[in-house]
Order: C-alpha cells, then structure tokens, then sequence
C-alpha cells in the first residue's frame, strides 16, 4: 500500500516537470537530460549518469527530522571539521563535503530518519567517540547540479526522482543517495546553495 501511495505521489510530481532527452555520439554515457519544473522556472539541471568509485569518509549521525533545519545541518559540519582540522584532514579543495540520506522520508517517520554528514578521509585514517567511518559505495548514480535557495530543497530532489527518474528507463538502488556540497553559501552573492545529487541507480 506504501508503494502504491508513492508511485501516485511520483505520477502527480511528474506532471510539474517538462523532461528533455539529448544524445550524444561516440562518448559512453551518451545521454543527458535537462529536467525543469514548471511551476519555478528557476528550479532546473542536467541529469547525467555516470559511474563512480567508492570512497571513504568521517561522518556524524543524525536521527530525527531534518527538513529545512539549516543550523542542524551547519551545527554538525562544524562539529566534524572541529575534531578533523586538528588531525590534518581538512584538505580544501580535495576534500568532499556531502550529506548521506539512509532513509525515504516518504514512508519512515521523522524521528526515525538517519542522515549522516560527512567529509572525504584516507582509508586508513582512525575515528574514535561519535565520529563514525564507512566507505559511500561505487556504482551507476544519477547525477544533477543545482543552484538554490535553502528552501528549495525539497523541489531539486523531486527534480531527480519526480521528473527524471520516471522518464529515464533506470529505478531506484538500494545504495544510498546523497548531497556533494560545491560551495559554502554565506560566500555566494545571494546565499544560494551549489550542490549535486547523487541518485543510486540500476536498469528498469
């Protein structure tokens, strides 16, 4: 029944996008798809899908709600790049900062959600107390860069999975998705957030 409730969510989502196909000849993931939202002309991106290597990171946890809460999220980046600047692993601009989404907000409940922030450490690098260390997965992603305002979150994944992914032949992995942070938003001229979303993916 929860799958039903959200396939219906996903057609009714669809209907706000206006998805296009380009080809591309002789390069090997010759297709990319811009994907953009009718109802907010300036939610839009390119979806391409590309193939990645795993990579291992320093991570905080969370459980509980997240949405639009900017400070948690600012709260916790702080806390890991405290403990990391000391251990010299804070090397910018090698260093990834990106945030792990363990759970579908659409059928678990709030306070049961996990996400982890996280930045890019060498494998052999030691973690102790509440800071964690695991290895993101390689594989098939679907990935889209956007340029927002922190409330316009919610509209750049529904982008991915309400407008492209319908349209696109691929489904859902069970690895999990995330956010590749490209820039810090207090030092844009608008305070807009530059960002990818990374979709796990596999064929229809």
């Amino acid at each position: 029944k929860k799958e039903s409730t959200i396939r219906k969510q996903l057609s009714n989502v669809r209907k706000d996008f206006e998805v296009k196909a380009a080809y591309f000849s002789g390069v090997s993931n010759n297709i990319s798809w811009s994907v953009k939202m009718k109802k907010a002309a300036n939610i839009q991106t390119e979806v391409r899908v590309e193939e990645h290597k795993p990579f291992t990171v320093a991570y905080i946890r969370h459980i509980g709600a997240y949405k639009g809460n900017e400070e948690l999220f600012g709260e916790l980046f702080n806390k890991l790049c405290t403990w990391a600047n000391p251990r010299d692993l804070l090397c910018i601009p090698e260093t990834k900062f990106l945030t792990i989404y363990h759970d579908n907000p659409e059928i678990t409940e709030d306070e049961k959600l996990r996400i982890s922030v996280c930045i890019s450490i060498p494998k052999e690098a030691s973690v102790e107390g509440e800071i964690g260390k695991m290895e993101v997965p390689g594989g098939k992603y679907a990935v889209a860069k956007f340029e927002i305002f922190g409330n316009q979150f919610q509209e750049a994944w529904d982008c991915i999975y309400g407008g492209w992914l319908p349209a696109s032949g691929y489904q859902p992995d069970d690895r999990p998705c995330f956010e590749l942070y490209l820039g810090n938003p207090e030092e844009h001229p608008q305070k807009k957030h530059i960002f990818e979303i990374y979709a796990p993916i596999k064929p229809l």
